[in-house]
């Protein structure tokens, strides 16, 4: 695998710790609707560095959870943040939710603000049956329908411009926001019954410039500064789109949808 593709599958996971609090709402909100006896063995599928983790652990006084995500950087803050604390109750894996190597494995799946950075919703949702035991579960939210649609736009115009589209002659959005038609129809297909998948707004304002273009940095954005090759583009392209935001009502908010899904493996 060349460098360039490793490091885009990296995070600032320092940087995302402190600033993905919005994130973590949106999953208090989905762990607060799980039903579990407390000693159920769970996959994190995109752990992240582990604060939702704590959460579900917390949940689970008999349980273990296995901790799964693509990113080294997001994994070893992950195990600082969690495994002092909950000691062999959370392992900790780095791979692929396209392509894992478990059948059978688990009790339920919990997944929360990743599964639109999977670029193979077909591929992402039969792996995760596979490896769901009979009757096991899945819980998940991401990003879905009109999810950022406003800065989306501003975005594809800016990189339109003369000043960047050379660097972005191949690009594309290294998201799927599919709507709930689409993603209960890849559910079905991968085995998946008692589907249910619908929409919920979230929008969400961030405190002021400074903190729109960290958070924008390094978490929105974090795959499009990849392709621009000097530090000094990244933080020109941020502050074009931090002050478009400014004149926002209210300012610096962003559009965030979340796709809540639900299933049970046949």
């Amino acid at each position: 695998m060349s460098k360039t593709k490793i490091e885009s599958r990296e995070w600032n996971s320092a940087q995302y710790h402190q600033l993905s609090n919005p994130q973590v709402s949106w999953g208090k909100k989905l762990l607060s609707r799980l039903q579990m006896r407390g000693d159920e063995l769970l996959l994190d599928a995109g752990c992240g560095t582990g604060r939702l983790t704590a959460e579900l652990l917390r949940s689970l006084p008999r349980g273990r959870i296995v901790a799964l995500d693509l990113s080294q950087k997001m994994m070893s803050t992950a195990r600082e943040h969690l495994a002092l604390q909950f000691g062999g109750r959370v392992r900790f894996v780095v791979a692929d939710l396209q392509a894992l190597p478990l059948k059978r494995a688990f009790d339920g799946v919990v997944s929360t603000a990743a599964f639109h950075w999977v670029p193979d919703h077909d591929r992402l949702f039969s792996n995760l049956h596979t490896i769901l035991r009979p009757s096991g579960w899945l819980h998940a939210q991401c990003g879905g329908g009109p999810n950022l649609l406003k800065l989306r736009q501003r975005v594809n115009m800016l990189i339109a411009s003369p000043q960047y589209a050379k660097f972005f002659a191949s690009f594309r959005e290294p998201w799927v926001f599919d709507d709930p038609e689409t993603a209960a129809g890849a559910m079905r297909r991968a085995g998946f019954v008692d589907v249910e998948a619908a929409l919920e707004p979230a929008p969400t304002i961030l405190d002021d410039a400074r903190q729109y273009s960290e958070f924008l940095t390094a978490i929105v954005l974090r795959a499009h500064l990849h392709h621009l090759p000097d530090p000094r583009l990244h933080a020109r392209f941020i502050a074009e789109l931090t002050e478009q935001a400014a004149f926002d009502s209210p300012p610096f908010s962003l559009d965030y949808w979340r796709l809540n899904l639900s299933a049970r493996a046949s």
